[in-house]
C-alpha cells in the first residue's frame, strides 16, 4: 500500500477531492489518503501562516515524516493536481535499492514564474527549488530533522529548499510526474502522468479554460457520479 497526503485548503476543497479520486481509479495498489487539514493537526502543527502562505498546506507538507513515525515511504501532493497515470509508478522509487538513500524524492525542476501573482491574487514567490516540494516522496526514516518543533519553527524558505537535508539526499524522478500546466521546459503534455495547475485550475472561473480542464471536468463528474 501506498500512503499519499494532499494538502488541504478550504478555498480547494474540491481540487483535493477530485485528486484524490483521479490516483484511486487508475491506481492498480491499494492507496491511503490523508488530507493534510490545519484542523486536524492542533498541537502537532500550530504555525500562523505567514503573508507569503499562498495556502493553508504552504508548509504543514513537511509535518508528513513526523505523521508516518518516521517510518517507511510517503508521497505528499498539493492539492492543484490531476492524477493521469497509475501511482504504481511512484512505488517503484520507492523499491529501488539505488534509492533507498535519499531521503526525498521530487522533479527538480527549473521553474522561474513570469507573473507577479497566481490564483486568488496570491503574491507568486520566486526562489531557487521552486515547485520541487509540490510533490515528494518522502523516505521517513532519513527525515528526522522534520519534527515538529523545526516545522513550526523554520522558516519557509529553509523548508521548501530542502536545508533539512543534504543536497546529495534529494532524488530527481521525471518530469512526468509533475507536470506545470502552461509553463515551459514541461514534458509533452501526452506524456504527463500528474499534471498541477500552478497558475489555478479548472475550480477557478478565472482558469475554466486552461490547458488539461477538460481531463479535470471529466474528473468531476466520474466523482459526482455523472460521468
Amino acid at each position: 500500500m501506498i500512503r499519499v497526503f494532499i494538502g488541504w485548503d478550504d478555498k480547494e476543497s474540491i481540487a483535493a477531492h477530485v485528486l484524490a479520486h483521479s490516483i484511486r481509479r487508475r491506481s492498480s495498489i491499494p492507496v491511503s489518503f490523508t488530507f493534510l487539514d490545519r484542523a486536524n493537526l492542533k498541537g502537532i502543527y500550530d504555525r500562523p501562516r505567514g503573508e507569503f502562505e499562498s495556502t493553508d498546506f504552504s508548509i504543514s507538507r513537511f509535518i508528513v515524516p513526523y505523521l508516518c513515525n518516521y517510518e517507511g515511504w510517503a508521497v505528499f501532493l498539493d492539492c492543484d493536481m490531476l492524477c493521469l497515470g497509475d501511482i504504481v509508478e511512484i512505488a517503484k522509487y520507492m523499491t529501488l535499492a539505488s534509492r533507498w538513500s535519499d531521503a526525498v524524492q521530487v522533479v527538480e525542476h527549473d521553474y522561474r514564474p513570469k507573473d507577479e501573482r497566481k490564483f486568488l491574487d496570491q503574491i507568486q514567490t520566486r526562489y531557487p527549488k521552486k515547485n520541487w516540494s509540490s510533490m515528494m516522496i518522502f523516505n521517513n526514516a532519513l527525515c528526522r530533522t522534520l519534527t515538529p518543533e523545526y516545522v513550526n519553527n523554520a522558516p519557509g524558505l529553509a523548508l521548501h529548499q530542502f536545508h533539512w537535508t543534504k543536497d546529495d539526499k534529494i532524488g530527481a524522478i521525471p518530469k512526468t510526474w509533475n507536470h506545470l500546466v502552461g509553463e515551459e521546459n514541461q514534458c509533452p503534455s501526452a506524456d504527463a502522468r500528474l499534471v498541477h495547475f500552478t497558475r489555478g485550475g479548472p475550480w477557478f472561473k478565472e482558469y475554466s479554460d486552461c490547458p488539461f480542464a477538460e481531463e479535470w471536468l471529466k474528473e468531476l463528474a466520474s466523482l459526482n457520479g455523472t460521468g
